[in-house]
């Protein structure tokens, strides 16, 4: 695909067009050609929006760089060590330029912070203050642990979505199955009854003869109106608006509520424990929270600078509960607060891991018996003609 760049070189800005199959590997060809990239659009088929995610795994790079300067290697060895055993050809190429940034005397923070697509601030914050105290190896195993914690939980979550989508998968399968094979063909074979037969057979077997005799316009139909649905919930102003209604359901929204406090209380402990100032802290994490709890941390940042301790903020505009009040209050007393906050975390992580596993087996079983009375009722309506035959002749 195309991509059009905005580049520099000295005081000339200019655009720049390159054919590259992302827009990171659009920006490093860009600057290997010695520009600075300004600004970066897709030519062709912008409307969509799909963009192919990038394949730099920055979890196996933490985890690699870390072991390689545990073991003694300095920074500018470990990433050449990385970058000469790089078997893809994009990670590769970052890796040289961010070598390349570190030969011109750049540390390794403001060398990351040139590819925000790549390295988010978080990390390239962590790594900055890291570079200040000089602990980048305890710094990466925060970030290796903390993203090992963050990928545990999405793992319980996705692992226990997969038989609750399986289900669905088949029973709508079945059901299409049955609407639009089996019940054409029944729709034939009762033609001959006319009108005497129960209302509700005779609106399925309506639907029956509709697709048995415009079948290719119905199929035409229903590809355009489901990739017209996975359009519309493709775009972040519909999927917004609907986790906006689903937290408003009791149960629902207050897990996800602690879902996002769970991530917001691990992120800033970490940052934290990295030597990140708190007000700071908590102005980087906010990204990471849903606009409602994005204006009550600005509220209680506010608060917090004005003078006010960081638990009696926190409880003032509810971003807390009773048990991360208690533990919020013992790390003031104690000075430990990065501590205490991924210890916060945890514990809201282990009462997700309750919920998700409760909903789940809620969920399972309802969704078994809605399956089975809807076909039960397809099947029924279809054999009720039959039923009446039967009570006729006896």
């Amino acid at each position: 695909m195309k991509f059009e760049l905005k580049v520099a070189r000295g005081a000339e800005v200019q655009s720049l067009v390159l054919e590259a199959s992302d827009g990171l590997e659009a920006q490093l060809q860009a600057e290997a050609q010695g520009y600075s990239v300004l600004g970066l659009k897709r030519l062709g088929n912008a409307g969509f929006g799909w963009r192919r995610k990038s394949r730099f795994n920055l979890m196996l790079f933490s985890q690699e760089l870390l072991s390689l300067l545990d073991s003694g290697l300095s920074l500018v060895e470990a990433i050449e060590a990385l970058a000469e055993k790089e078997g893809q050809a994009e990670s590769r190429t970052l890796l040289k330029q961010v070598l390349a940034l570190l030969y011109e005397g750049l540390p390794l923070s403001s060398a990351l912070e040139k590819f925000p697509a790549i390295f988010p601030p978080l990390y390239v914050a962590l790594i900055r203050s890291s570079e200040r105290t000089g602990d980048m190896v305890q710094a990466l195993g925060r970030h290796v642990t903390y993203q090992g914690q963050l990928d545990a939980v999405k793992k319980k979550v996705t692992t226990a979505s997969i038989y609750p989508v399986l289900l669905i998968v088949v029973g709508g399968l079945v059901m299409l199955f049955l609407l639009g094979y089996v019940v054409p063909r029944f729709s034939a074979i009762y033609e001959s009854a006319g009108d005497n037969l129960p209302w509700m057979s005779q609106l399925l077997l309506d639907w029956g003869r509709m697709l048995h005799d415009h079948g290719e316009a119905a199929l035409l139909l229903f590809l355009c109106i489901a990739g017209l649905l996975g359009f519309v919930l493709s775009r972040p102003l519909v999927r917004s608006a609907l986790i906006q209604q689903l937290w408003k359901i009791p149960a629902l929204g207050e897990t996800m509520r602690i879902y996002q406090l769970a991530r917001f209380y691990r992120t800033l402990g970490m940052l934290l424990q990295g030597g990140i100032p708190l007000v700071t802290g908590m102005q980087m994490v906010s990204s990471l929270l849903q606009p409602a709890l994005r204006h009550q941390l600005q509220l209680a940042e506010h608060a917090i600078r004005e003078g006010k301790p960081l638990s009696g903020a926190m409880e003032e505009y509810g971003m807390t509960t009773s048990i991360a009040l208690r533990m919020l209050r013992v790390g003031e007393r104690t000075g430990r607060m990065g501590e205490m906050m991924e210890r916060i975390g945890s514990f809201y992580d282990e009462e997700i891991a309750r919920a998700v596993d409760w909903f789940t087996r809620l969920l399972e079983p309802l969704l078994m018996v809605v399956i089975g009375l809807i076909i039960g009722v397809v099947v029924v309506l279809m054999y009720m003609p039959i039923f009446d035959l039967a009570g006729s002749i006896q």
